[in-house]
């Protein structure tokens, strides 16, 4: 990273209760040097560990701590400083701040400006390895994330307890590394992108449909890593249990069928289409008015196939530059190729399904395929692997565009 790539930048840093709170000292600096404008709010339990005025000295501005400053709050000082800030950091982000965090809680000054705020936010956690483990713990990561939140760690090594493993908050140039990565040129400014996500349900009968395990989370972080690289993004979701990034059109369907139509009503004009959905081959031919019941020792389903989303984007007479997803348990790149050429795409993602693959998880590895080329991409949280893959996007469709535009 150049030394003054952060120039000018807004960053509130948020400082909680914890042994890793000195390492916030290093942090300042290191913002400082590439330029950026760093504002610190400290809890309580912060000033424990590291005084406000060490921070406030290596910031050069004074250190927020009190919800209730009087001459701050003259002015509403609180949200003045959450309209501030262009990113809001937590690091460290202990185990109590993510759960009041989770549940809304505004008794201090940083969780208020968090809720304040309309700039994107990031945590770093930093706790013991058995309170980073606890279910608690992680289904409020879970939840903070499944809200756009970025959650950025733990590290694992050995903590001040003595432990090891997992908990230990990001080291300071790998957390100014992240956040210089929010401020990449924002290259899809004025693209209009479409994705899918999430699975469908074929309805069977009043009580029972026909699904698959797709949890919606990639097509998810792809909206989200669309949205924060400029693109106005229309999401077609599927049922799943995610909360939509906020600034993006989301569409909720159940069928295939209405898939369809949700995606057709709309892709006049997109610029990118991307096919993340685990959208159902067949549907029942019919669908039983009442429960079907256990009667008999089989029973025999008939299905039609549905109308494939994929191929009939691809098949426009204008098409959107269009990219499809395989989920293979076996045969990943013959039959990914092979979708790429039949339906005419302009890039597939590939990836194995199975037990810890693919489905159901929060990390994803995918092996991309475009006419004439291909790109590995490692395993990676989805998050991580989204932007990536929208970066590989982005580069086949402007090289797409110069050609045509050329010829």
């Amino acid at each position: 990273m150049e030394t003054k790539e952060l120039q000018n930048r807004r960053l509130l840093l948020g400082v909680t209760g914890g042994i890793a709170a000195y390492k916030c000292a290093e942090l300042v600096r290191l913002f400082r040097q590439r330029g950026a404008e760093v504002q610190i709010v400290m809890t309580e339990a912060a000033k424990r560990f590291i005084t406000p005025l060490t921070l406030q000295a290596l910031a050069g501005r004074p250190v927020r701590c009190d919800l209730w400053d009087i001459q701050a709050e003259e002015a509403m000082g609180h949200i003045e400083l959450a309209r501030w800030a262009e990113l809001v950091l937590v690091a460290p982000a202990s185990a109590d701040f993510l759960a009041r965090l989770r549940i809304g809680r505004a008794d201090d000054l940083l969780t208020t400006l968090c809720l304040a705020t309309e700039a994107r936010l990031a945590v770093a956690p930093a706790m013991n390895r058995v309170m980073w483990q606890h279910p608690a713990t992680r289904d409020n990561v879970d939840v903070l994330r499944q809200r756009g939140v970025e959650i950025w760690g733990p590290a694992e090594g050995e903590q001040a307890c003595g432990e090891i493993g997992p908990g230990r908050m990001l080291a300071p140039d790998e957390l100014v590394r992240r956040v210089g990565e929010f401020w990449l040129p924002r290259r899809m400014k004025g693209v209009k992108i479409l994705i899918t996500a999430g699975p469908t349900r074929e309805v069977i009968d009043p009580v029972r449909y026909l699904t698959n395990r797709s949890s919606g989370k990639m097509g998810y972080a792809l909206a989200q890593a669309a949205r924060d690289a400029g693109a106005q993004v229309t999401l077609v979701s599927g049922p799943v249990s995610l909360v939509p990034p906020a600034g993006i059109e989301c569409v909720t369907v159940q069928s295939a069928r209405e898939m369809f139509a949700a995606v057709m009503e709309r892709i006049a004009g997109q610029d990118i289409f991307v096919g993340a959905a685990a959208v159902a081959d067949y549907t029942p031919l019919r669908i039983e008015k009442k429960k079907i019941k256990k009667n008999s020792r089989t029973v025999t389903l008939e299905l039609a196939r549905t109308v494939d989303i994929l191929a009939t984007v691809a098949a426009l007479d204008t098409p959107p530059f269009t990219v499809g997803f395989a989920a293979e348990t076996d045969g990943l790149k013959g039959y990914a190729q092979s979708k790429l050429e039949r339906k005419k795409l302009d890039m597939i993602a590939a990836n194995h399904v199975g037990p810890g693959l693919g489905f159901e998880v929060d990390d994803n590895a995918l092996w991309v395929f475009w006419p004439g080329g291909e790109r590995r991409l490692s395993r990676a949280p989805k998050q991580i692997l989204a932007r990536k893959l929208m970066t590989l996007i982005m580069d086949r469709y402007a090289e797409k565009n110069s050609i045509e535009n050329s010829g």
